[in-house]
């Protein structure tokens, strides 16, 4: 065998830290044998839709937290369910993204509102919010509600407010959410999702 004399330090110098990390106790053997636990062992399955089109696609969201009373569990990993009738587990890239939505540091958490005449947004309590909404609209119905028409047939149109029920909801809680609607007298609503 041809060695020069670069050769011969590469193999002595291998040979040296391989025997030093040998003699410090790093064992290549252990360490390719010690496996890793899977990362989504813990973790609580939970399904969902993804919040973003019409086309209403299943997520599987899993979070992690034991579920005690003070321990907020966090969602550590979002995929396509593969057994949603709409997606089949794939997803797009912005549904493949709803994670980053998640987590993100901008994400709004509770209700705000902006006052007229302010420049700033105020964060308010959810009874508050709802009351808001409830007052705006109890308002609005008292003065724009249309209960006959020209002929004198009662019609109980409310034309000034429109309904927009969500995508993520199920079909269920859209069905519910159509029946309130309508019996307000609500004309104008509504839902992005098309399942």
């Amino acid at each position: 065998m041809d060695m020069n004399r670069r050769h011969f330090f590469r193999v002595s110098g291998a040979g040296l830290v391989g025997s030093s990390l040998v003699a410090l106790g790093f064992s290549p053997t252990a360490a390719l044998a010690a496996t890793r636990s899977f990362k989504l062992a813990r973790t609580t399955e939970t399904r969902s839709t993804c919040p973003y089109c019409s086309v209403s696609c299943g997520l599987v969201m899993y979070t992690l937290g034991d579920k005690a009373k003070n321990v907020k569990s966090t969602i550590i990993h979002v995929e396509g369910d593969p057994d949603h009738p709409v997606n089949r587990g794939t997803l797009c890239p912005k549904g493949a993204g709803v994670m980053d939505m998640i987590q993100s540091p901008n994400r709004v958490h509770n209700p705000q509102v902006r006052e007229a005449g302010a420049s700033e947004w105020k964060t308010i309590s959810w009874d508050e919010a709802l009351t808001r909404v409830a007052t705006h609209m109890k308002v609005d119905r008292d003065a724009n509600l249309i209960k006959t028409n020209a002929a004198g047939v009662t019609v109980n149109r409310w034309n000034t407010t429109g309904f927009l029920i969500s995508s993520a909801s199920s079909n269920e809680s859209g069905y519910l959410s159509v029946k309130i609607a309508r019996g307000l007298g609500i004309v104008a609503l509504d839902t992005q999702a098309r399942i």
